[in-house]
């Protein structure tokens, strides 16, 4: 009886930190150069292109970042709003 107990538990555990990894979105990185820093977003210039990501409080940023410096920013994709059409219908044959 405890071993089947234990087996339940181990099983429960394991589909829970199955479902929690699927859960989380992927994680990108840019790295650049800091061209502007606020406390709602930072700037960075990687070659040609001009990357505006924004942050929060929750977000680990040093105390002492300042334009020009290279930074490397890990973040995710989050959608701010959707905006839906219907499906073509297909012609009848």
């Amino acid at each position: 009886m405890k071993k089947l107990s234990v087996a339940a538990g181990l099983a429960a555990g394991l589909l829970l930190s199955a479902l929690a990894l699927a859960a989380s979105p992927k994680t990108y990185q840019v790295t650049g150069t800091v061209i502007d820093v606020n406390n709602d977003m930072i700037v960075v210039q990687k070659g040609s292109e001009r990357w505006e990501i924004s942050r929060d409080g929750s977000t680990k940023v040093p105390a002492n970042i300042q334009k020009g410096d290279k930074v490397t920013i890990t973040y995710r994709m989050h959608a701010e709003s959707v905006e839906a059409k219907p499906a073509a219908k297909k012609k009848a044959a």
